[in-house]
């Protein structure tokens, strides 16, 4: 019966190690830099691009960049919930998107990847209905 015991309680003892070690989060979420704050053109400059301006409106202001991570489009909102609006709306249309606050870099997935080890932020996927498998990004076309 002694041994029983024993047994029960180094068994349960591995148990939680095992649990804990698990559950940890490990460093996929030490790789991930705290999200990054500010105007389009300091979330720019922070990536090394030059913003060619699209849309400067008091709502949004989006810009055309290019760095060594590729092409994107980087967009900064007036408030939460127009950017929260934009992002509904957009994401039906599939493509990757790395998302901050006030602000959102669209491109194709290896693009907003590299991105994401500068301005940390939540790699978001739009809607796959527009191309059953996978974003619209992974094709060949330009955009």
């Amino acid at each position: 019966m002694r041994l029983t015991r024993t047994w029960l309680a180094l068994t349960g003892v591995a148990a939680v190690v095992a649990l804990a070690g698990c559950g940890s989060g490990g460093d996929s979420e030490a790789a991930v830099p705290k999200t990054a704050t500010g105007s389009l053109e300091h979330l720019a400059a922070e990536v090394k691009c030059k913003p060619n301006m699209q849309t400067d409106a008091d709502e949004i202001r989006q810009a055309l960049c290019k760095n060594t991570a590729g092409k994107f489009v980087l967009a900064t909102f007036a408030t939460d919930r127009g950017q929260a609006e934009w992002l509904a709306g957009a994401k039906d249309y599939g493509g990757y998107y790395l998302v901050g606050r006030k602000w959102v870099a669209i491109g194709e997935e290896k693009t907003v990847t590299g991105l994401q080890d500068t301005l940390g932020g939540d790699m978001q996927e739009g809607s796959e209905h527009m191309n059953p498998g996978g974003s619209h990004n992974r094709g060949s076309h330009d955009g």
